[in-house]
């Protein structure tokens, strides 16, 4: 019965979108060791939620999340665009990272997850424990991921599966119901490429397949919710929402095939002056089913203006002339900082 309703889960799974699924005990994750180490040197920056004593028991014990849990479904669904990762057509337009081109996934993942769940139930014919999370919940997602076969943990920190790549998103539910384990994936197929730690614009891949948070473009543009650290800024390019730099030079992403299309498209292409026009009302109109949104004006503008002072160009000083009167500091700090480094570039000592 667990080895025909385990194939019969697995296949309702892919018909709704997961073209990954496998099946982990709840076993503590055997790299939470690590994950200790890399909070102790606070390379979780100001992440805080991480560290707190509740999230850091669940993520050593996912039954503390859900006591009656025998067995854990591991979810994969490829978000890879059509068009290639970070190629954004239109002159001057800031990068956005791949997966937030479309609807955010915490939109559409728990519905389907919903599905499943149900579908479960009715196999079963009774009520089920059950949890499910995508991205949000205690737990350490990649390492579950390897234990149910879906991939091995890059040296990009990126869980990585033959098929699809690094390019797709981890969702999981945690069941009360005993299921057939899969095997744990056994082999690190990274070899000896280090192309993405060589090509990260901050350096912040550390060798023990983890990352200085504090330094990473996608932590400074989403997570970090102050001032973006002087030093850091001219190395961010024009990354305005995350980035894509240690996947786009991964071998394993060059022929990972076109992800589902909910999550490519939904962003209009914009110039980088035309978002650092945006009022509170549009920003929430342009961005109202994106990730973007997590980011909040002030710090999406704060990312453009710092990616305006990199582009170099002098026809962007009036937009930035304009935002030094922005209501929100953050802004015309970083609007003031992208004014000077244009300046001092058109004219070097």
């Amino acid at each position: 019965m667990s080895q025909s309703l385990t194939l019969a889960i697995k296949n309702e799974a892919r018909r709704l979108g997961f073209a990954l699924v496998g099946v982990v005990l709840p076993a503590p994750p055997p790299h939470y060791s690590t994950f200790e180490g890399w909070l102790a040197q606070g390379r979780h920056g100001t992440m805080g939620y991480l560290a707190n004593e509740s999230a850091r028991a669940r993520r050593a014990d996912p039954r503390l999340i859900l006591p009656e849990c025998q067995s854990i479904l591991v979810l994969g669904t490829p978000y890879f665009p059509s068009r290639p990762v970070g190629e954004e057509p239109g002159m001057r337009s800031g990068k956005i990272a791949a997966y937030a081109w479309g609807k955010d996934y915490h939109l559409v993942l728990p519905g389907r997850m919903k599905q499943l769940v149900e579908f479960i139930e009715a196999q079963a014919g009774h009520s089920i424990p059950n949890r499910w999370y995508t991205d949000m919940g205690p737990l350490l997602e990649r390492d579950l991921a390897q234990q149910a076969g879906l991939g091995w943990i890059g040296k990009n920190t990126c869980l990585i599966n033959p098929r699809l790549g690094s390019t797709f998103f981890l969702s999981e539910i945690l069941l009360g119901l005993e299921l057939d384990p899969d095997p744990p994936f056994a082999t690190d197929q990274c070899g000896t490429c280090t192309r993405c730690l060589e090509a990260c614009p901050t350096q912040c891949i550390l060798p023990d397949r983890t990352l200085d948070a504090r330094r990473c473009i996608s932590y400074l543009t989403i997570e970090l919710k102050a001032d973006i650290p002087a030093d850091l800024r001219a190395l961010m390019g024009d990354w305005v929402f995350g980035c894509d730099v240690c996947q786009q030079v991964c071998p394993w992403n060059r022929f990972a095939p076109a992800g589902d299309p909910v999550f490519e498209g939904l962003i209009p292409l914009r110039t980088l002056t035309e978002d650092l026009a945006l009022t509170p009302e549009a920003f929430n109109h342009t961005f109202r089913d994106s990730p973007v949104k997590r980011a909040k004006r002030r710090g999406y503008l704060r990312n453009v203006s710092v990616a305006l002072g990199n582009c170099g160009d002098e026809s962007a000083l009036t937009a930035l002339d304009s935002a030094l009167d922005d209501p929100e500091p953050l802004v015309r700090e970083h609007a003031a900082w992208a004014i000077k480094t244009i300046q001092e570039k058109a004219n070097p000592p």
